[in-house]
């Protein structure tokens, strides 16, 4: 068990931050067989995300579900049902909301971003500056201090000064990229933990360190799509996520953090793939009834749209399935009717919802 001492005042700058450990130093056989579950679980769920019969029905609406989470980690609470509603109509959504949908696009950026350059520095200024809505630089103010939520007790401070900051970034860019074999999901949570150690930005750190994971992932050939959510067993383990983060500052206890980064791929993992596998049964049950309700008359388009979008308007099937107004509203009126949409009126508008997806999708569950 690898424990490294380190000299450190939770009141001062923590400037002396060190240089991630060595590979030999990570790698117990503890870590490796944890490891090797949590691989094993993951490409379970890659495997099962391109099997479904439409796979983009996961890359836009899992990552909503992410952005859920990994927001409300930072008290910025919205719904499942807000994210969905005012998914392509934000203007009308509340601030906690608009910053969720800003979550998931900044993940969908630097997905696409990673799959043409490597992940740098510039990656996460650009995450950052996209969940934020506004340029984001390197921390340039000194007194930046994280405090106990209720005692107000402060528990850590971040290196100070740009160039310090810069210095410690370009030390966790060429951590993530170095050819030393360490497996990527070890070299993630090492890299999760000198990225928040780091806090290079004045807000917005968390958010965008939880996207790194993923685009980590990603980088390593181990995620097609950008369907891992660990915010949500962060949640559920919230005390043990701070604890551990901080023990490693404190007391150099790598291997205790990088077992329950561990733990929560192989479990994240695993309730996304219960997740794709209910998706896909409901999407042939309700393929079957929408052609016995329509009578054969709806496409496999409509299908499509109904499981990327729960919340759907009748003008989005017109422009997606190339059909008339007086068509689309005769296709949602009857699923509705049939009990597989629900009609709601909103406004002058009218939104048909799949709440069986819906409920599918807003599962809490970690086991």
């Amino acid at each position: 068990m690898l424990r490294i001492v380190v000299t450190w005042n939770p009141e001062e700058p923590y400037n002396a931050l060190p240089k991630p450990p060595q590979p030999s130093h990570l790698e117990s056989s503890a870590v490796l067989k944890a490891a090797i579950a949590a691989n094993r679980s993951l490409a379970r769920l890659d495997l099962a995300a391109v099997s479904i019969p439409n796979p983009t029905v996961m890359i836009n609406t899992i990552p909503l579900i992410e952005a859920q989470a990994s927001s409300e980690i930072e008290n910025i609470v919205t719904t499942t049902d807000d994210l969905f509603r005012f998914l392509d109509h934000d203007d009308s959504a509340d601030s906690a909301t608009r910053e969720a949908l800003r979550y998931r696009t900044a993940l969908r950026v630097g997905f696409d971003a990673t799959a043409h350059r490597p992940l740098t520095v510039a990656t996460a200024v650009s995450i950052c500056s996209t969940i934020k809505g506004r340029d984001m630089r390197i921390r340039d103010l000194p007194g930046t201090r994280l405090a106990h939520p209720v005692t107000g007790v402060v528990t850590y401070s971040p290196p100070e000064g740009v160039e310090v900051i810069t210095e410690k970034l370009a030390d966790w860019e060429h951590f993530i990229h170095a050819d030393d074999g360490l497996d990527p999901l070890i070299r993630m949570a090492v890299a999760h933990y000198q990225f928040e150690a780091i806090h290079p930005f004045a807000d917005g750190n968390g958010r965008t360190g939880r996207i790194l994971n993923v685009l980590m992932l990603s980088e390593a050939g181990l995620l097609r799509s950008p369907i891992l959510y660990l915010s949500r067993y962060i949640i559920e383990t919230k005390d043990d996520y701070y604890r551990r983060l901080l023990a490693v500052t404190e007391r150099g206890a790598w291997h205790d953090w990088v077992l329950y980064m561990l733990q929560g791929v192989e479990l994240a993992s695993e309730s996304a793939l219960r997740k794709i596998l209910a998706i896909r049964d409901l999407q042939h049950s309700f393929a079957h009834r929408a052609r016995e309700v329509t009578r054969g008359g709806s496409d496999i388009e409509l299908l499509n749209v109904l499981f990327e979008q729960p919340y759907c308007r009748i003008s989005v099937v017109v422009e997606r399935c190339d059909v008339s107004r007086p068509t689309a509203t005769s296709w949602l009126t009857a699923l509705s009717a049939a009990g597989l949409l629900d009609d709601v009126k909103v406004g002058r508008d009218r939104l048909f919802i799949n709440r069986a997806l819906l409920e599918i999708l807003s599962r809490r569950e970690i086991d």
